[in-house]
């Protein structure tokens, strides 16, 4: 066995340190921990101090004092007497340095005996002092008893057993008890070797509690273990020496997963699996996460569980596993953060004040139970996925559901293993299988995957329980069956965690975008640049994953994982994580090569569990390296000796150097290569190079946002204080960074052509975008709050204001306060004086709001006003006006808070400020079923005024969610207001009259139609008569609209065009003389046709979601209907004065020529007669409609349904070889030019890949 290891291996542990009761300072109460003074003394917390550790310090990891002592004995220091003492608790913490490096801390923590007879006379002062008070407060009879007495009598024992019994046991008497203190040893160590570092402890805390002293004295244990103890080189094992039996660890190699030795089998039976894939999702997405539990060892497992299971991403905010009562503020800390909170025995979830819960996922580790934040995406395959896991731990014998633990801290589950498998440990199949009918009768999630399995083929009651591997090579293994257990269940269920990322992520190498610049300016630049495809790359994703990968992608562990991408070309550059994970990418790929699988939505379950599992196995068999046993010191006579049942304090003479000359650890180098070495090791914690973090340190510096873990050591005002200012900082930074990414994805290809980010933003992807900007405003309002009030800090401000609001408004008008005016003040409209615009109001949509019955929560509501405000461009001007209120921001929140830096305020409304430059429907698309009040107004024709007009009009409003049915108009208002169920964006109104009366002809101008809670308002322009004998005949017409944009004086920053294509060649050739019609030459034409089928084009390339309306790129204003028009118009013969002719006419004559042609059987081919029947029977069913449409609105029946099912071409080709064409078309027209007729027929072809869905209102009535 060797004992060599190369020059860059380093020590197992950094440092041992001891901490407890400092008897020269006496006993200090611990304010920071918020411990009250009703509680009497032995339930109170003292300060600890940090006794001793060894060696004073280390250069490359500097003994950070305060956070040591913080972290050894989190409470401080707690008495007890003889009647209470406890069984020694391990627990584990963690250091994050500046840097973003971590230290592993290991601590044991006991009672010993308090010998300092000033600290036992002190606290029982105390005790009289407490006494006192407490008989005052309980009004006792007037003779006092001091406790002595009550303990005086069986018979009074017997009177009064609750209160005497808690004294007995809350009580100290000086000369009947013995006074405990807690004490704590620890190791420092720069890798977590959980399982190690407690055996250690362990048996160092035993030989001092042991009858028999240990075989050397202490500090030759303690010397061995800091300074010949080496780390492990990746791959291999090592075996070192305690004081009563080896100790055992091994490090995986560089191709397997990081090291990790926390007991997942805890997590899973504490929380079940359900549970664990709940909270395992909500840290994928950065969700702010509390860990509440009264063990800090449950809070170290759970914490570091989730954080490996997300292998190859990686934490990256703030993570304190452990919160030191003394830093409760930071609970406050606007910021994602996983901590874990020690619930201090407090059962009662209800009395824990959280500063902020709209978007917490909370844990409440003991009673196996979480709460989720709202809208919480499913991961995606989360049943089979549950079902994968299932199966490994019921191997194990787990079950997959939570279970309370018994108090021995053993599940009867394990218990009833245990004892199967030595009655039958050959037998890995335990007879016929009583395990799995047992759990089964346990758990309803195994009912649940039964149903599931029995789908999709496999059965529950073949799985095995996993033979015991450890029983076959007894000989061998070197480390106890537990462990060897805990090994390989940890490392199953980790693979199938990996499994699940590598399969979701396979190709996502094809979608990181390289940087075109080098790195130096890359760095400099890096919020603007965009990394990674994220449209394309969800564009290939099933449906279902959709929700959780868009905001998956938006997280920053997923742009700093493609960032370390970006940086390292090589494999020699990339990190361990990054190296592993493509690697395993690479083996999918090649298998998917030789058995392609699109991407499907099938589950691929995990294949490599048995290599991973096989290497830990041969590691534990064949145990690689053996470190130098422990050997006496040179200690003077005397020295090493000491007291049963206290933990002395060691000599630190001995203990402060290491050896001069040692094989592994060369002295000689210099300290630099030390530290580099050190850092090395490190990588597979830190996973960045030394230059790469050299920047990122500077970076995380510069930016004063990236907090990892709050300054452990000096709680001064001023340091909160600056802590609460770079979170200020960053959430301003946040802010500035979501609106640019909002703003360049919606304004979409323009924004791509002035070399911004990416091409489209699918309806998933803005959804995720405004659910990360409300979850931003909530971080805000949550930031500094005094008191809490609901679930969300924004609304309950709200409420606030607008209670405050009504008290005022009912004082009487000439006490208001002159700043108020501006909320009654009119949006000014260019939709004409027709339709005054709405009020605008913040506490109006407030109300709006609180009439939705579908939304129930708080968050809810606070979301979707938020989302209505960004849809009516008032965001900005609400918070404006909602943050105008001094003295309520001053009566709810603290000085420090967001909301209260006037600048950084003031920076934030302004970026919030530029969403009014797009056109946002994320309330209207969002709350598809609510009710919503509409106003329609007709506006006839001011020349020839409606006033005689007797007829009774109808209008339709029809939007891309649903349509209304046919609504009377009465005719003196022409105007009427109707709710109904969310239309969506409005498209089109068929409208009409009844024709009734002497005066039955009307000229409309347009219809104007408003959303009553979105404030949008849509303008329908008509400019024809409805009337039989007059203009085509038409007693209905079928109007698309518009949007009517806003045009504000007060806030025009800019401007974009409305959403549909931007304004072509055509506007400005029409433009010219509005009112008698242009004539436009053939190239006119042409380029008018092209632009209306580019539009139609460029309609079926955006994704699904983000399609405009296609009636307005067919019907309206330069669409493919009036583009048609255009062309049959052209040279278009018009025989008489004062007859007008129509389209329509002349196609009726076509279709009279084709009939008769076809019947006296004029030979054609077969292809000629199909078309021609196609459009004869087109032209008859719409003539046979019992619609009131006048010609040109046939015309346009005909275009739709041509383009519909790609007729259009052949009946373009038709027409221009018609004769009927040559009677009623002069020369020069277009359709009598075969070149110009060849190039139109070219380009309607390109309408046939496309599957055209009308509108219902275009084609009421015709049954084709």
């Amino acid at each position: 066995m060797s004992t060599g290891f190369s020059s860059s291996s380093c020590r197992f542990a950094d440092y041992f340190v001891t901490c407890g009761l400092d008897t020269e300072s006496g006993l200090e109460p611990d304010e920071l921990s918020g411990e009250n003074f009703e509680q009497s003394p032995l339930r109170r917390t003292f300060k600890s101090k940090v006794l001793a550790h060894y060696p004073d310090n280390v250069e490359w990891n500097p003994f950070d004092q305060d956070a040591v002592g913080m972290l050894c004995m989190p409470k401080g220091l707690s008495f007890r007497t003889q009647t209470d003492i406890h069984k020694p608790q391990f627990h584990s913490f963690i250091i994050t340095r500046e840097d973003g490096s971590r230290t592993y801390g290991f601590a044991l923590t006991f009672f010993e005996e308090v010998t300092s007879k000033q600290i036992c006379s002190a606290m029982q002062t105390l005790y009289h002092m407490h006494n006192a008070e407490q008989y005052e407060i309980l009004h006792t009879p007037p003779t006092p008893r001091s406790p002595e007495d009550t303990r005086s009598t069986p018979q009074q024992l017997l009177a009064a057993p609750s209160l005497s019994r808690l004294q007995r046991f809350n009580s100290y008497d000086i000369s009947l008890d013995t006074l405990y203190v807690s004490k704590c040893i620890c190791l420092i160590t720069p890798m977590a070797f959980a399982h190690a570092c407690r055996r250690v402890l362990e048996q160092l805390h035993q030989a001092v509690t042991s009858p028999q002293p240990p075989p050397m004295p202490l500090e030759s244990y303690v010397y061995n273990v800091l300074y010949e103890v080496p780390l492990p080189p990746a791959g291999r094992s090592l075996k070192f020496s305690g004081v009563y039996g080896p100790v055992v660890c091994q490090r995986p190699s560089t191709a397997e997963l990081p090291l990790f030795d926390f007991p997942l089998q805890e997590v899973f039976e504490l929380l079940g699996v359900e549970n664990v894939l709940q909270l395992f999702t909500c840290a994928l997405l950065e969700i702010q996460i509390l860990l509440y539990s009264q063990h800090y060892q449950r809070l170290m497992t759970v914490a570091e569980s989730i954080t490996a299971l997300m292998f190859p991403f990686q934490w990256q905010h703030v993570y304190v596993p452990i919160l030191p009562a003394s830093l409760l503020h930071f609970l406050d800390a606007p910021v994602p953060y996983l901590m874990g909170l020690h619930s201090n025995g407090q059962d009662d979830r209800t009395k824990l004040e959280l500063p902020q819960e709209a978007n917490l996922c909370f844990v409440d580790i003991d009673n196996h139970f979480i709460e989720l934040p709202e809208d919480l995406p499913q991961f995606p395959n989360k049943l089979e996925f549950i079902q994968e896991i299932s199966e490994v731990l019921l191997a194990f014998g787990i079950s997959s559901e939570a279970k309370p633990q018994c108090s021995e801290g053993q599940s009867k589950l394990r218990v009833f293993r245990s004892g199967d498998m030595a009655s039958d440990k050959r037998n890995g199949n335990l007879a016929s299988s009583p395990l799995n009918s047992y759990l089964l009768r346990e758990n309803q999630t195994i009912a649940r995957l039964q149903a599931l399995v029995k789908r999709t083929g496999v059965s529950l009651e073949k799985l095995d329980v996993k033979e015991d591997t450890s029983t076959n090579k007894d000989s061998k293994v070197q480390c106890d069956e537990e462990e060897l257990k805990k090994h390989q269940l940890n490392i199953r269920v980790r693979e199938v965690f990996a499994n699940r990322f590598t399969q979701m992520f396979s190709d996502y190498e094809v979608f990181v975008i390289q940087p075109s610049q080098d790195k130096e300016s890359w760095f400099s630049n890096r919020d603007q640049m965009q990394n990674f495809d994220k449209a394309s790359f969800l564009s290939d994703q099933p449906e279902p994953y959709l929700p959780f990968l868009s905001r998956f992608l938006e997280t920053q562990m997923f742009a700093s994982f493609i960032d370390s991408k970006i940086l390292c070309h090589d494999d020699e550059d990339k990190e361990h994580t990054l190296r592993v994970f493509d690697s395993r990418v690479d083996k999918i790929r090649m298998l998917n090569v030789r058995t392609p699988t699109l991407r499907t939505s099938m589950y691929q379950k995990c294949t490599n569990i048995d290599e991973a599992e096989k290497a830990i196995e041969m590691r534990l068999c064949k145990i690689d390296h053996t470190a130098l046993h422990p050997h006496l010191l040179d200690m003077k006579i005397g020295q090493g000796r000491y007291e049963p049942g206290f933990f002395p304090r060691l000599q630190s003479d001995v203990l402060s150097t290491g050896p001069t000359s040692n094989k592994w650890a060369k002295r000689s180098a210099p300290a630099q290569w030390r530290r580099k070495d050190r850092q090395k090791q490190h990588t597979e914690h830190l996973y960045l190079d030394n230059d790469q973090r050299e920047k990122y340190i500077q970076e995380a510096r510069n930016l004063g946002t990236t907090l990892r873990q709050p300054k452990l050591s000096n709680l001064s005002p001023s340091v909160i204080a600056q802590t609460n200012w770079k979170f200020v900082e960053g959430l301003l930074k946040e802010c500035r960074n979501k609106t640019k990414r909002m703003l360049v994805e919606k304004m979409g290809r323009e924004a791509v052509e002035l070399g911004h980010g990416e091409v489209s933003i699918t309806g998933v992807e803005e959804n995720t975008l405004i659910a990360s900007l409300c979850d931003l405003l909530e971080r805000i309002w949550s930031h500094g709050l005094q008191v809490k009030q609901g679930k969300s800090a924004l609304w309950s401000h709200l409420l606030h204001y607008q209670e405050s609001k009504e008290k005022r408004d009912a004082t009487p008008a000439g006490l208001v306060p002159p700043g108020i005016i501006h909320d009654t003040e009119r949006r000014k409209s260019d939709a004409g004086c027709a339709m005054p615009p709405l009020k605008v109001s913040m506490i109006q949509d407030m109300r709006h709001i609180q009439n939705i019955s579908e939304i129930k929560t708080d968050v809810g509501k606070a979301r979707a006003w938020v989302r209505l405000s960004m849809e009516k461009k008032l965001l900005s001007r609400h918070l404006k006006q909602l943050l105008s209120d001094h003295e309520l921001t001053k009566k709810l929140y603290k000085r420090y808070a967001f909301l209260r830096c006037d600048d950084e305020k003031e920076q934030f409304l302004y970026h919030l400020l530029s969403f009014n430059a797009v056109d946002y429907f994320c309330f209207t698309n969002v709350f598809t079923t609510i009710m919503i009040p509409y106003h329609v107004v007709i506006i006839p024709s001011k020349k020839l005024g409606g006033s005689m007009f007797t007829a009774n009009p109808w209008v339709c409003v029809s939007g891309e969610l649903a349509e209304t049915g046919v609504l009377q108009v009465p005719k003196n208002t022409l105007e009427i207001t109707f709710e109904c169920q969310n239309l969506g964006k409005l498209t089109t109104v068929p409208m009409g009259h009844d024709n009734s009366g002497l005066y039955a002809k009307w000229l409309v101008e347009c219809v104007m139609v408003r959303n009553g809670i979105t404030g949008h308002t849509y303008k329908f322009p008509c400019g024809r008569w409805l009337g039989k004998g007059v203009d085509d005949g038409s007693l209905e017409r079928i109007l698309v609209g518009e949007l009517v944009t806003n045009t504000e004086t007060e806030d025009r920053m800019c401007r974009t065009p409305p959403m549909q294509q931007s304004p072509g060649m055509m506007r400005r050739f029409v433009t010219i003389s509005p009112n008698s019609k242009p004539k436009l030459n053939t190239g006119q034409i042409q380029e008018g046709v092209g632009e209306a089928i580019n539009g139609i084009v460029k309609h079926f390339h955006k994704p699904e979601k983000e399609r405009g309306s296609l009636t307005l790129l067919l019907c309206g204003e330069y669409g493919l209907v009036w583009a048609l028009e255009q062309v049959f118009q052209h040279g278009f013969k018009s025989p008489r004065l004062f007859k007008n002719v129509f389209i329509w006419d002349f196609l009726e004559k076509a279709q009279v020529y084709f009939e008769s042609t076809e019947q006296s059987q004029m030979t054609q081919d077969e292809n000629w007669q199909m078309r021609v029947r196609h459009f004869c029977h087109f032209m008859h069913a719409i003539n046979s409609t019992p619609r009131n449409i006048g010609k040109d609105g046939k015309f346009q029946m005909l275009v739709c349904l041509g383009a519909r099912d790609h007729l259009l071409h052949h009946w373009i080709a038709l027409l221009a070889e018609c004769p009927i064409t040559a009677q009623m078309y002069e020369d020069m027209a277009l359709l009598k030019d075969h070149s110009l007729v060849n190039s139109l027929i070219r380009v309607l072809q390109t309408l046939q890949e496309f599957i055209i869905t009308l509108e219902a209102s275009l084609v009421k009535g015709i049954g084709i």
